[in-house]
């Protein structure tokens, strides 16, 4: 569990109207989008009086978040000089997992969302004694590994499905068997360490948010196809969590014409179409790879197999259809995109961008069509933003822990 609050925490918390703890957020996302940023500067972005905003740096100096930069500071000048301030990655990070089909990546996060470690974890047993027990195993070892001097803030769990953050459970994976898993409870024993649970779709579009496009900042779609199909919604900087933890659900959206069956027990759902778990199935029965496998389709699609180039496609532009109605119910000023074969080669993103314009009646742009900033370490990332969104919305209430412990 996570250790006591220190007693520098709790001077630093004191009481009030919450006031204190919503500048400090201000000013710390501040830095992250403007640093290195001088005071005075942030005052002036932020609306508060340049004491307010000292003070706010004192509080994020001594929690390991911001450190000042007295080496960019001009040589010669008029008047004091403005010592500029900006995000501290050399004291505080946090870790992320992110469980998949049919393994688990374990990664180390800074706090401007870049990998610093990553180690992939596998198992041939889907369920949560395999994947979930191999990682409760080698967690621990990865972080006594990777993390040095560095202060951990909390641990960071991603993955598909409904997922709810609350009770910090995997509520329902389909390809996984996995429901109601306690996954926060799970973590936390084995690390000591606040875990954040949520579903990877949410914490796409977060990571977008804070490290990502600009534009996503103002309001963003988020779709994820993997052997789930998932997609968030975020507004004002906020992703939107719905009633029963569940995501915008797009996996059981019927596609035109398809009589695939899915495990929900209709026909022609947009997952039981464009699935990673299709996908690679119909690669194997093309005889194009010898087994349903995301390396052979991967290294087919790159040696420029045609049929392997003709499946992918296809999917592209039945993902762009989804892109497409999805811009025109939320009108979002970015959709980002997390696909395999889209994110590797631009090809297919074009492909998405092109399906989705020309059927949206509002996105006339394609380049409000993107992928994911973090490009092929979207995942990693994502996991660790579970952790990073709290730090940057609160981040007195979340790194609220003494700096000596850790795993």
């Amino acid at each position: 569990m996570p250790a006591p609050l220190n007693s520098s925490y709790r001077q630093l918390r004191g009481g009030g109207d919450g006031r204190r703890e919503a500048n400090t957020s201000t000013v710390l996302r501040t830095v992250l989008d403007h640093g290195p940023v001088a005071r005075r500067r942030i005052a002036a972005l932020t609306g508060l009086s340049p004491a307010a905003v000292s003070r706010q740096v004192v509080d994020l100096a001594r929690l390991g978040l911001v450190r000042e930069r007295p080496e960019l500071v001009a040589a010669a000048g008029v008047g004091r000089p403005q010592v500029p301030v900006d995000i501290d990655c050399g004291r505080v990070a946090v870790a992320g997992v992110h469980i998949g089909v049919p393994g688990a990546t374990l990664s180390l996060i800074d706090l401007r969302g870049r990998v610093l470690a990553r180690e992939d974890v596998s198992s041939r047993d889907p369920g949560p004694a395999g994947i979930l027990g191999r990682v409760t195993s080698r967690l621990p070892a990865f972080l006594a590994a990777h993390r040095g001097g560095l202060t951990l803030a909390g641990v960071g769990a991603v993955l598909g499905g409904r997922v709810d953050p609350e009770r910090g459970i995997a509520a329902r994976h389909e390809p996984l068997g996995w429901y109601e898993v306690p996954l926060r409870d799970a973590l936390e024993r084995v690390t000591g360490l606040p875990v954040y649970v949520d579903n990877h779709a949410r914490a796409l579009a977060q990571s977008e948010i804070l490290f990502g496009h600009p534009d996503a900042q103002h309001s963003i779609v988020a779709v994820f196809v993997g052997h789930v199909v998932d997609a968030a919604l975020g507004s004002g900087g906020r992703v939107h969590l719905g009633p029963r933890a569940a995501t915008s659900d797009v996996a059981h959206q019927p596609v035109p014409g398809s009589r695939a069956k899915c495990p929900c027990g209709r026909t022609g759902c947009f997952e039981a179409v464009v699935s990673d778990t299709v996908l690679f199935a119909e690669a194997a029965r093309q005889g194009i790879i010898a087994e349903p496998d995301r390396a052979l389709l991967c290294a087919a699609v790159a040696a420029g197999h045609p049929g392997a180039d003709q499946l992918v496609r296809r999917r592209a532009r039945l993902i762009g259809r989804a892109v497409a109605l999805l811009a025109d119910l939320v009108n979002p000023d970015v959709v980002v995109v997390h696909e395999t074969f889209s994110g590797a080669h631009p090809r297919y993103l074009d492909a998405i961008r092109e399906e989705a314009v020309e059927r949206s009646h509002l996105c006339d742009d394609p380049e409000r069509i993107v992928a994911p900033g973090a490009g092929e370490r979207a995942l990693d990332v994502a996991a660790g933003t579970a952790v990073l969104a709290n730090i940057y919305g609160d981040p007195l209430r979340t790194v609220a822990f003494d700096q000596s412990s850790g795993v």
